[in-house]
């Protein structure tokens, strides 16, 4: 009974958060990883979120024509990401791993904040250049202390000036790179096994269900008024797991 219990609501989360990103074309990490921290530890939550986040990232990166031109642009930004992660995982592996909770909370609550926000941030080409290995970096290291991508890559990507498609592209491919070096850091501290495995191949379904449910009813709802909603959810549920750790 415990089993299914728990498999029901993995089941339920990935279509949930794939029905965010299915909608918005981003989140499903986020919100998975969020969801799944409240029944279990952060990085427990992030070895399920593999196969998921790398079969729909892959997906997301593919769907445009820009891909060479944005890797090129992004290469030094994904090398970031791959260092910061090494160095995350490694301070993560050799101290206490108990702040993983509340860093997960913080890391939800900013990128709500800067999801709600009215400002818009632009960055010249010159900035860019020595800027995006430092936001790489920045971003490797919080996807090794808490599993979820987004800050501060999302926030910087968007200060690029790309248009809707190649934003969504190179999302899709910071994302698919963020996913591949957490991975690897799950397999060198021993969280990325068989059994895990076995289950993040499980969530993949429900994810891509989600996707396609996100898709039909992006027709359907205004999507700004969804994305305040559901920044706002990211908020409440960043504050409590910020607060469980303390409580």
């Amino acid at each position: 009974m415990e089993n299914t219990l728990h498999l029901t609501v993995i089941t339920l989360i990935f279509i949930l958060a794939g029905a965010v990103k299915g909608m918005i074309g981003l989140g499903l990490p986020t919100v998975a990883v969020g969801l799944l921290g409240l029944v279990m530890a952060p990085m427990e939550a992030a070895s399920l979120l593999i196969v998921p986040s790398l079969v729909t990232n892959v997906w997301q990166l593919m769907a445009g024509s820009g891909l060479r031109p944005l890797a090129k642009r992004l290469w030094s930004m994904a090398v970031g990401i791959c260092i910061g992660t090494c160095i995350g995982g490694a301070l993560l592996l050799a101290n206490s791993m108990k702040y993983a909770t509340a860093a997960l909370g913080i890391a939800l609550i900013l990128y709500a904040l800067v999801g709600l926000s009215p400002l818009r941030f632009s960055v010249s080409a010159r900035t860019e250049r020595w800027l995006s290995p430092v936001i790489g970096a920045a971003t490797g290291f919080v996807t090794a202390a808490t599993g979820v991508f987004v800050i501060p890559a999302v926030p910087f990507l968007q200060a690029l000036g790309l248009d809707k498609d190649d934003l969504v592209q190179a999302m899709g491919i910071m994302f698919t790179v963020s996913t591949l070096a957490l991975a690897v850091g799950l397999v060198h501290g021993g969280m990325f096994h068989t059994v895990t495995i076995g289950m993040s191949l499980f969530a993949l379904l429900p994810a891509l269900l989600g996707m396609h449910l996100g898709q039909r009813l992006r027709a359907r709802i205004s999507v700004q008024a969804f994305k305040i909603c559901f920044f706002l959810g990211l908020m409440g549920l960043g504050a409590y797991l910020a607060l469980r750790f303390h409580g």
